[in-house]
């Protein structure tokens, strides 16, 4: 899946510490079969809410659901109070960014034209992200992984959305890189924005989210507050890969 949507016009802020993204009793699938159950879930302005679990735990539809791509079998999702159903062209002009697993590039344009192609300032995004810049000459295509993935979520987050979903920014991509994207996602919700990130780094996804929500063949198995979560002897990341990575995942 390629999807990515970029906020519309900007409404007014949350404030810190609000609901802005509400799930509950969430079910939902493809074709009239479900791969998540019961999902509830919030995210306030200011916060990153990490969902963890293996491959085909429902993650990606989770974050599907919740942008208005896959319809809700069930349950209901509240987007700034309005718990009407949206699509995700409406959720963006709502202020929803949204970035897929998939890199969320124009690959045969330039870096300019795809900063240019953003609701924001293309001067924001560079400085997010100043390596950037002297490639932005060239087909992002030529780019590699890392500078691809920056490029899209500086452009994201150039158009300062109230919400960002990010379903794994780190995939197949440097340690390094990892950490500067990771930490550019928490400076913004240090500015406000309402966050969602999937991530298959157990540990960096600790070291920047506020909660957590462990899914488990469709279903939250773990809750709890990221510091909860966390261990002085560094094993709070393996506690929770083992638990989730036991057993049979169903698809997503």
């Amino acid at each position: 899946m390629t999807t990515t949507a970029t906020p519309g016009p900007a409404a007014a802020p949350a404030r810190v510490g609000e609901t802005v993204v509400e799930a509950r009793g969430l079910t939902a699938g493809y074709a009239g079969t479900p791969a998540i159950h019961g999902i509830d879930l919030e995210v306030r302005a200011g916060e990153v809410v990490a969902l963890l679990g293996a491959n085909g735990a429902g993650k990606t539809t989770t974050l599907l659901a919740l942008a208005g791509e896959v319809a809700p079998l069930a349950g209901t999702i509240t987007f700034h109070g309005d718990s009407r159903r949206r699509r995700l062209h409406q959720r963006a002009r709502q202020g929803l960014g949204f970035l897929t697993e998939e890199r969320c590039v124009f690959m045969q344009l330039t870096g300019w034209q795809n900063l240019k192609l953003g609701r924001g300032r293309p001067e924001h995004a560079l400085e997010l992200f100043p390596e950037l810049e002297e490639h932005l000459g060239k087909p992002v295509g030529l780019m590699s992984g890392g500078q691809q993935q920056m490029l899209a979520l500086g452009r994201v987050l150039a158009s300062e959305p109230r919400v960002l979903l990010a379903d794994e920014l780190s995939l197949g991509l440097a340690p390094m890189v990892v950490e500067r994207l990771l930490t550019a996602v928490r400076a913004a919700a240090d500015k406000g924005v309402a966050v969602i990130l999937v991530e298959q780094h157990v540990r960096q996804a600790l070291g920047i989210a506020d909660r957590v929500h462990v899914l488990r063949r469709g279903r939250i198995v773990m809750s709890g507050a990221a510091d909860d979560l966390r261990s002085p002897d560094g094993h709070g990341a393996e506690t929770i890969a083992a638990h989730y990575l036991t057993g049979d995942a169903d698809p997503s």
